[in-house]
């Protein structure tokens, strides 16, 4: 585990024109030996895992069209104000406080970077008593993740960016006041970044201790997700490129990787060790730790279900986009029995997730986990029982004291706030409303297993695959996408079952583009990046339809089946726009 460490430095920001200074301690007297190098490096990850996990989950994935923030108790829980509502409505502004919360925290690790960088070049590696190709590796890790840093800022907030590569107190404005040449000039920034880097970085064989730090692999996996994103971001389709790329990181020419036969290596407690794992941040219960990973979806009591307590209480505001409608003969406290399914009877592509896996698939069942740590399904659904003793889990608010039975649905099936409709926005839910994701295990605390030790997964190996079979998708070439597809997905079906393998799946009739757009989303579930990796690409974010848009109504915004096309892109924060006046903001706002 490569561990974090503070570091101090002056962080000056590229939107803030205050400096924040951190017990500033000049770099001759800090840098001491590569411990100290070492410990400074560290800082960055530290940096990037607590600044983007949280908020740039909330952007990336509320807004589309498999996880959604919904309220309950007659919508007066949860909805803050709307604070995230507006998210997965696609009706925020550029007063919206997540979107400004996302930008502030979008500026720490590239301004640590900066710093770092300054410090790090002007070092006689000698004097520290380390060779130069370790000073160089380091050197390559923090470029490498400044890259990282300006990939995420740039897919949220695209051409409005500021190049801010110094720290020299200089705030700049937008790389250009032409948004799409600004876009191209950002662009053009990472790659270069990360192809001038990447040979200084250590090449994964198979040493776990490494696969929590910046590698060969994991670089060409971010200039990988460059190449596939260019045609959107800058005109310039470079799909050959993208696979050619592709095919190097799984021959093994930027470390030895490998897909693994049982999906649950990927997110278990010693996730560190398998070979899929190309980048993941190391989390460690009390220090880093990843929120986002299943508490926002579980209730109060969550330590009923699963028979372990911690000091991180449950949110109950996610769920999983509703896969049925809210029609049919009303059960107590369950829904209702037969209601009509937004993949067979609306026809719809997108969304229902639950649904849209296949019957057969070994993920698709209620989470459990033993005495002994064997675990097996994903989803939290139906009724839920207490670890320990078996007896009913209760809700609370609208349905207090009743059985917990999660339901594929949201409404207001008791009628609290607003009568039941066919289809209600997430505004309108219920304390069950919607199945839930246990994306990595929660361990019963007689395991002795802390669920917060596993580390968060940020590249794996398995993205390769599926973006190698996106651009054989659009070179025309649908059997090469379904072969590599089906060399992941093979994992998920017995062998009695490995015919599924050649159906598309529920909804779809042949293996084409919007199957492929389905498979994205079924692999990578919850995994902070269907906006981006799925839906924009594919021309679905606005222009899609799933549950409730152009289905619901609500009395004081618009939900139509197509969006403003301004909801490509998310605004600078109004308050940016104050503090520095060189930002231009993103078109249409």
């Amino acid at each position: 585990m490569f561990a974090a460490a503070t570091m101090t430095a002056v962080l000056p920001s590229c939107t803030n024109l205050d400096e924040i200074t951190y017990d500033r301690i000049d770099a001759s007297a800090y840098y001491q030996d590569e411990n100290s190098v070492k410990g400074a490096v560290a800082s960055i990850y530290a940096s990037a895992q607590s600044g983007f996990l949280e908020y740039f989950w909330y952007l990336n994935e509320f807004p589309a069209d498999q996880v959604t923030w919904r309220t309950w108790n007659g919508g007066a829980w949860g909805y803050d104000e709307a604070a995230k509502f507006v998210l997965s409505s696609q009706t925020w502004n550029s007063e919206s406080v997540i979107i400004r919360q996302a930008w502030e925290h979008a500026w720490e690790t590239i301004g640590l970077c900066n710093t770092l960088l300054g410090d790090l070049e002007k070092l006689n590696p000698a004097s520290l008593g380390m060779s130069d190709s370790a000073m160089k590796q380091y050197i390559a890790e923090v470029r490498t993740m400044r890259a990282w840093a300006y990939y995420n800022n740039f897919e949220l907030w695209g051409g409005t960016l500021p190049l801010c590569v110094a720290a020299d107190g200089n705030v700049p404005g937008s790389a250009d006041p032409d948004f799409n040449k600004s876009s191209q000039i950002i662009w053009q920034f990472m790659a270069d970044e990360l192809d001038g880097c990447y040979g200084d970085l250590i090449a994964e064989q198979g040493n776990p201790g490494t696969r929590n730090r910046l590698s060969q692999g994991m670089n060409r996996m971010l200039k990988m997700r460059l190449l596939l994103n260019s045609e959107l971001w800058t005109g310039t389709a470079r799909y050959e490129e993208c696979k050619t790329l592709c095919e190097q990181i799984i021959a093994g020419d930027y470390g030895n990787y490998s897909i693994v036969s049982d999906y649950r290596d990927i997110y278990g407690i010693n996730n560190e060790t398998c070979p899929e794992v190309v980048f993941a941040f190391a989390m460690e219960a009390g220090h880093n730790t990843n929120n986002n990973r299943n508490t926002p979806f579980l209730p109060y009591n969550y330590d009923q279900m699963f028979g372990f307590s911690c000091d991180q209480s449950g949110w109950n505001c996610v769920c999983m986009v509703p896969s049925k409608d809210n029609t049919g003969t009303l059960v107590p406290y369950a829904g209702t029995s037969n209601p009509k399914s937004f993949i067979f009877d609306y026809g719809d592509k997108l969304g229902a997730p639950y649904d849209r896996m296949n019957n057969a698939d070994i993920r698709k069942q209620p989470f459990k986990c033993d005495a002994g740590g064997n675990w097996r399904g994903i989803f939290a659904m139906g009724p839920q029982k207490d670890w320990n003793t078996g007896a009913d889990v209760l809700a609370d608010a609208d349905l207090q004291d009743k059985p917990l039975i999660y339901v594929d649905q949201v409404g207001t099936f008791q009628n609290l706030g607003r009568q039941l409709e066919p289809v209600m926005s997430p505004r309108w839910g219920e304390t069950n409303s919607g199945y839930r994701v246990i994306r990595y295990p929660i361990y019963p605390t007689s395991t002795g297993l802390d669920w917060r030790n596993a580390d968060q997964v940020e590249f794996r190996l398995a993205e390769v695959y599926y973006t190698l079979a996106e651009c054989h998708m659009r070179s025309g070439n649908p059997s090469m996408a379904k072969s590599y597809v089906n060399q992941v997905r093979g994992r998920y079906f017995g062998a009695s079952d490995q015919k599924e393998l050649e159906k598309p799946g529920p909804g779809f009739d042949t293996f084409d583009a919007d199957w492929l757009l389905s498979e994205w989303g079924i692999e990578f579930l919850n995994e902070g990046r269907r906006r981006r990796t799925d839906l924009r690409r594919f021309d679905k974010f606005t222009q899609g339809q799933w549950w409730f848009f152009g289905r619901a109504t609500e009395t004081d915004r618009q939900l139509p089946a197509k969006r403003d096309r301004k909801y490509e892109w998310y605004p600078l924060p109004q308050a940016a726009l104050m503090v520095n006046p060189g930002l231009v903001q993103n078109p249409n706002y």
